[in-house]
């Protein structure tokens, strides 16, 4: 007689060979994103010693099919583990990307505002003095004017770089500004 799922529904049969093989895609993912580290920042994560020896024993392999061959053993050693094992590093990869993406979004706005300076020096510089008041206006006007100058000119762009410079500082005042604690002298306070 033969069986099927449906003769003992109540037998735990495991994993389809679907979900085998979207968790070895997954585990090869992983290691791919692992041997594309650098290696400042794979030295902060928590790995087994026999996955460390053969992410690096794929990096020194440069021929294309080798590489991908031995990234394949790699992901096949990482199975060996147990999946816990690696989900800090999946964490810590996720952070380090959501932080990228960030710091991305954070300076193409900066970009947009320093083109928008050019373009529209008015405008956007009455909106940037809104955000920040103690900026310099007459120092961000002269930057934007030299800024126009040099594009039109096609000169090297040093009052460009000067202006985004400025805007960064900027932020990363408003950033540490929001960073502090708002009780400074902190501490219990006693009745007197």
């Amino acid at each position: 007689m033969n069986r099927n799922y449906t003769d003992d529904p109540e037998h735990d049969y495991g994993p389809t060979r679907t979900q085998q093989r979207r968790d070895a895609l997954a585990v090869l993912a992983l290691a791919n994103q692992l041997v594309e580290l650098p290696a400042s920042k794979l030295a902060k994560l928590d790995l087994p010693e026999d996955v460390q020896r053969e992410i690096a024993q794929t990096r020194r392999i440069t021929a294309h099919i080798a590489h991908k061959r031995q990234l394949a053993f790699l992901a096949k050693v990482m199975r060996r583990h147990d999946p816990e094992v690696f989900d800090g590093v999946r964490a810590a990869l996720g952070v380090n990307r959501e932080r990228q993406r960030q710091e991305t979004a954070a300076m193409h706005r900066l970009e947009a505002m320093r083109d928008r300076l050019i373009a529209d020096a008015d405008a956007a510089i009455s909106e940037l003095i809104t955000q920040h008041p103690n900026v310099d206006r007459q120092h961000l006007r002269s930057l934007a004017r030299q800024a126009k100058t040099e594009q039109e000119g096609n000169k090297p762009p040093r009052a460009y770089r000067e202006i985004f410079q400025l805007l960064k500082q900027l932020a990363d005042d408003e950033a540490d500004e929001s960073d502090e604690p708002d009780d400074v002298g902190g501490g219990d306070e006693e009745a007197l």
